[in-house]
């Protein structure tokens, strides 16, 4: 089953797809990925554009981040992000960073790819157009993290580097971590070729299923491949110690569903940038 849904209780006109599983069982939490529909932005960037570095109208894409925290409920000055780079760097994030880079590029947690935080009130965000996002949280300790996992990402295990963090900052156990991997590029429209398929097909070798490169890194005619990122990232949670049975897995393609969502692929670079979000309410 789907765990990213359409949100019918949403207001302030952003279309949302909430993580209805985590949200239902979990009181307190909020954590989904936006769509393009529902926003302010102008072509190519219609309508719910999230990023500020795409080209948009800065003041198009701060309405439209308030569409989202207002559908949700939250202060929009809890809207906390970081300038993302393809890296593997993780940072937490404390009471008094709330709101850093909610309206500005230049206050954002810089060349970060990774957030976590035990804060509540704290909302999470990051920017995608067809690249994974992996959601993370820990129920006993009230800790959320989010990463952004391009290929470099992924071939980088920032999945793992994000496990580690909550580790070593929070005392969260992996075995009781709960992991959802969004809406992204799927297998069926991400062709890739040299080094990108020998740096998966490496990484792939590092998981105990066997056959997994085979799998997760089909190869066509041409010297090209179609790369699963969705499953390959799946796999580095589960390397991490985070249970199967805890990984919900998203089936949407960002390519597939461009009349929805953003692709980058699909619109030849031209195009918006939809986010993820995680958060505990403050009470």
């Amino acid at each position: 089953m789907e765990p990213f849904v359409w949100d019918q209780a949403q207001r302030g006109g952003a279309s949302l797809l909430a993580l209805r599983g985590w949200t239902q069982r979990h009181a307190g939490l909020t954590a989904g990925f936006t769509t393009r529909l529902g926003g302010v932005s102008d072509t190519p960037w219609s309508s719910l554009n999230m990023g500020l570095h795409v080209g948009d109208r800065h003041e198009d894409v701060v309405a439209n981040r308030r569409r989202l925290t207002e559908a949700l409920g939250w202060p929009f000055e809890s809207f906390t992000c970081a300038e993302q780079v393809h890296s593997d760097r993780v940072q937490s994030v404390s009471a008094g960073d709330a709101g850093r880079g909610r309206d500005s590029r230049q206050t954002a947690f810089q060349d970060t790819d990774a957030l976590v935080t035990d804060v509540p009130g704290v909302l999470l965000a990051s920017f995608y157009a067809d690249c994974v996002p992996l959601y993370f949280y820990d129920p006993e300790n009230g800790v959320v993290g989010l990463a952004h996992a391009g290929w470099k990402g992924t071939a980088s295990e920032i999945a793992i580097r994000t496990v580690e963090t909550m580790q070593e900052r929070y005392g969260t156990d992996p075995a009781k971590l709960r992991g959802a991997i969004g809406p992204a590029i799927g297998v069926c429209c991400y062709e890739v070729d040299g080094p990108v398929i020998g740096r998966m097909e490496e990484l792939c070798r590092s998981f105990a299923a066997a056959g997994a490169a085979d799998f997760m890194v089909r190869h066509k005619s041409g010297g090209k491949a179609m790369l699963d990122l969705k499953e390959i990232n799946r796999h580095i949670m589960i390397k991490a110690g985070i249970l199967p049975i805890h990984i919900e897995l998203s089936n949407w393609c960002t390519s597939c569903s461009n009349e929805l969502l953003f692709s980058h692929r699909a619109e030849n670079g031209a195009t918006g940038r939809m986010a993820s979000w995680i958060g505990i309410e403050k009470r």
